[in-house]
């Protein structure tokens, strides 16, 4: 088996629309994709990159909200993003972490109680 690559993350939450709003006017995401019928949707960072699913809680899918996936989202200043996302019921879990001349990172978690982290590059990869 090789895998090609990975284009999508999703999570379950209770409430979508909630959820949507959260994900594009707090974290700053734009939504691409919904579809209320089956209570999906699909989100991408404004350059592109990987996308995040919502799923509406279900008992199809066996996942309950906030028992699942945990997605990473890239940001210019970390403690900037930080203190927005804590300003709209999320909670942090921890400290700041950075490894020297790499990343910052801080685990978050959002009403649902989906783990998330903000991730700060500090350097430039070749």
């Amino acid at each position: 088996m090789e895998v090609k690559s990975i284009d999508l993350s999703w999570i379950v939450v209770k409430d979508l629309k909630q959820a949507i709003q959260f994900y594009t006017e707090v974290v700053g995401l734009k939504l691409m994709e919904l579809n209320e019928e089956y209570g999906w949707a699909e989100l991408q960072g404004h350059q592109g990159g990987s996308r995040l699913g919502i799923a509406k809680s279900h008992e199809m899918n066996k996942i309950e909200a906030g028992q699942n996936a945990c997605v990473t989202f890239s940001v210019e200043n970390l403690e900037k993003a930080k203190a927005k996302l804590l300003s709209h019921a999320t909670r942090s879990i921890g400290e700041i972490q950075e490894v020297p001349g790499h990343v910052k990172l801080q685990m978050m978690q959002d009403r649902d109680g989906n783990y998330f982290q903000l991730v700060e590059t500090l350097t430039s990869f070749p």
